[in-house]
């Protein structure tokens, strides 16, 4: 099956897409470091990574319509800063607002399925109308906003179109879910809006996968089975003191039925000390000095999923790029550490300064999350061709 993938970054979403099945027509990125982390990896011939014809360039100048009805999946993260809590929240003010784009894709290219992500802000309610014209876009991209025509009248135009009853042409079936990564096995409890839709003519129906782990679950195998403790080799004078107020968070559980969230000790702790062990042969795998704590400003615990990284208008922004070790003490992660938390391969390099490998991971979409969706898309779609 074939895809798109537009606003790539350092490549995350699009690697999970590809790791699904998913054959990519074009990688779309116009940022200069995020392109040369695409091509480093393309040079060292990263699996489903090496055969991406990479587009390097901005979306807007992009002809789509050379792959119209030859895509079966387009996927991407539009730009995130303008709905991001962290950001200025100037939504469709923002000149980086890519949405329009994204319809636009879909409305040229006419694929079976698309797959958007974007940052939890963009349900605030003070976005919430412009979220609604964004759905209503996906589901009709072939109504376009008129010269003049103000965004708030294509809405009701489109709105008007949607309850009328007699829709044709192309239209998309659409759903999403603001989704936490750590629900599905992440190291990190990072919060995110994805958008799936199916072409209506295809009659799919679809939802999204069922969660595969939960807080309950680790909470278990700390305090009830111990198995995270043991598993781990942590001796009891080692381990931390019992929350008080677990007895009544536990109290009356059954085993849960789903594994444990997977915590930062989960994901790092079989690398080197990048500390103790500055000459490791890890890539990316470099102590970074310079991590201070004040309040906001904490760092991750090691026996929780990660805070979510985030990438900050110039660089590391705080606390949530930090991890608190087990003796109390707090530094940076690494790169590589970053990168096992949203779940790049080990072998998935950044050839960029250590600030802006770290922007590039706060803004990237986990790859297993990606992988894990996609997966399911995929499977969808073959039904469809037996």
């Amino acid at each position: 099956m074939n895809s798109v993938e537009l606003f790539a970054g350092a490549g995350g979403l699009a690697l999970g897409v590809s790791k699904a099945g998913f054959q990519h027509l074009q990688v779309l990125e116009w940022d200069d470091d995020s392109c040369n982390t695409i091509r480093f990896n393309k040079f060292r011939n990263i699996e489903h990574v090496k055969d991406w014809p990479l587009y390097h360039g901005d979306v807007r100048g992009f002809d789509f319509c050379k792959y119209e009805d030859k895509v079966d999946l387009v996927s991407g993260g539009p730009p995130c800063q303008p709905f991001s809590l962290g950001g200025k929240h100037r939504g469709h003010r923002d000149h980086r607002d890519m949405f329009p784009e994204a319809v636009r894709a879909v409305r040229e290219m006419r694929p079976c399925a698309f797959m958007f992500e974007n940052v939890k802000g963009l349900l605030r309610e003070s976005f919430s109308r412009y979220f609604e014209y964004v759905l209503r876009q996906l589901e009709y991209p072939e109504i376009c906003i008129k010269k003049g025509e103000t965004w708030e009248s294509h809405l009701q135009r489109l709105e008007r179109y949607h309850t009328g009853g007699a829709q044709s042409g192309l239209c998309y079936r659409v759903v999403f879910s603001l989704v936490n990564a750590a629900d599905y096995g992440i190291p990190q409890r990072r919060e995110r809006v994805i958008l799936v839709g199916f072409r209506n003519d295809l009659n799919v129906q679809w939802c999204f996968p069922q969660k595969t782990h939960s807080r309950e679950a680790l909470l278990w195998s700390k305090w009830i089975s111990e198995e995270y403790w043991e598993r781990h080799r942590i001796p009891r004078r080692a381990r931390p003191e019992r929350p008080a107020d677990i007895d009544v968070k536990i109290d009356g559980f059954v085993a849960p039925v789903e594994k444990p969230w997977v915590t930062v000790r989960d994901a790092i702790s079989d690398l080197p000390d990048p500390v103790t062990n500055r000459r490791n042969r890890m890539m990316n795998h470099v102590y970074q000095p310079g991590a201070r704590v004040y309040m906001g400003h904490t760092g991750s615990p090691m026996d929780e999923p990660g805070k979510t990284l985030k990438a900050g208008d110039h660089g590391v922004p705080g606390g949530e790029n930090m991890v608190v070790l087990a003796d109390g003490s707090t530094r940076y992660f690494t790169v590589r550490e970053s990168a096992r938390l949203q779940t790049f391969p080990d072998d998935y390099g950044f050839a960029v300064s250590w600030t802006e490998s770290m922007r590039q991971l706060g803004n990237a979409v986990p790859a297993e999350l990606s992988h894990l969706v996609a997966s399911d898309i995929h499977k969808h779609l073959a039904r469809l061709e037996n």
